[in-house]
């Protein structure tokens, strides 16, 4: 294993000079929200705004990133992204790859500082719909769970917390993690083929998605619990294992399913975020 870092990662004067940008404004386009994009300089996100929400209040968010070649636009006209951003009272935030994927540090192509850009959403949506940027929680599925796993890994004080599906870190796997512990509620199905549990090889022999296990195991070895035994739960039709480290949460949720992602899922990894932040929420 070895010690990764994002392929663009900026130097700090690279970050200021992009969040000194700012936003786009609304006087620079045309009001976007649902499946109107929000247009920055090096891509964009697509936003659902909770039924009845309190406009002086800040909002919290969810961030969410598509699978393989998937196009946010599908997630956001999702009725049940929909009515979960609606029943917690928080946006729900689609966020657009190039060309439909992701670059982390171990993706065959890597076509954009992800951490940048994300820095820039976070930018425009506390600007432009009084989103709170310490109540925020990224999600992926597939592709964008790999994504979500490398950013809790590298900078998880980017948000408040981290719900991954189906997607884990890619081989070679980091020897740890630099950033502080995230809250990590991961989700996988047993019976997933796309992504299996012990990883798969892509691209003739090219790369390797990495085993789920196996990813846990870089966060619990640097925190010493790597003989720890875990709290276990069932909660509808997971299976769950929690570890808590100091100042952090890994939580790895199992279901029989195959490649899948339900709202559920996220919205319950929200309400556990919440209830250890302190958050208040609707339901």
């Amino acid at each position: 294993m070895t010690a990764y870092k994002f392929p663009f990662a900026a130097s700090a004067a690279v970050l200021a000079t992009v969040l000194a940008a700012g936003p786009v404004s609304a006087d620079d386009q045309n009001t976007c929200g649902d499946e109107t994009p929000c247009v920055l300089d090096n891509g964009e996100y697509y936003i659902h705004l909770p039924e009845n929400r309190d406009e002086s209040a800040p909002l919290g968010a969810i961030f969410y990133l598509h699978g393989h070649r998937g196009k946010a636009v599908n997630a956001i006209r999702n009725t049940g992204f929909q009515q979960m951003a609606d029943d917690l009272g928080v946006a729900f935030v689609a966020v657009q790859g190039v060309n439909g994927t992701w670059s982390f540090p171990t993706a065959p192509r890597n076509l954009r500082d992800e951490p940048v850009f994300f820095d820039t959403v976070l930018s425009d949506l506390e600007d432009r719909f009084n989103v709170d940027r310490d109540k925020t929680m990224l999600s992926g599925f597939s592709s964008g769970g790999f994504m979500t796993w490398y950013v809790a890994c590298e900078d998880s004080g980017k948000f408040s917390g981290y719900a991954p599906i189906a997607g884990a870190f890619w081989e070679p796997l980091p020897d740890n993690c630099p950033a502080e512990n995230p809250y990590l509620f991961h989700v996988h199905g047993t019976s997933d083929t796309v992504v299996p549990l012990a990883g798969r090889w892509l691209g003739g022999g090219k790369w390797k998605q990495g085993d789920v296990f196996e990813s846990f195991d870089v966060w619990r070895r640097q925190n010493g619990l790597a003989d720890a035994q875990p709290e276990k739960l069932t909660d509808g039709n997971l299976e769950c294992e929690r570890w808590a480290p100091e100042g952090g949460l890994f939580e790895l949720c199992l279901h029989d399913g195959g490649h899948s992602i339900e709202a559920k899922w996220i919205k319950r990894a929200w309400t556990e975020l919440g209830e250890i932040k302190g958050w208040d929420r609707k339901t």
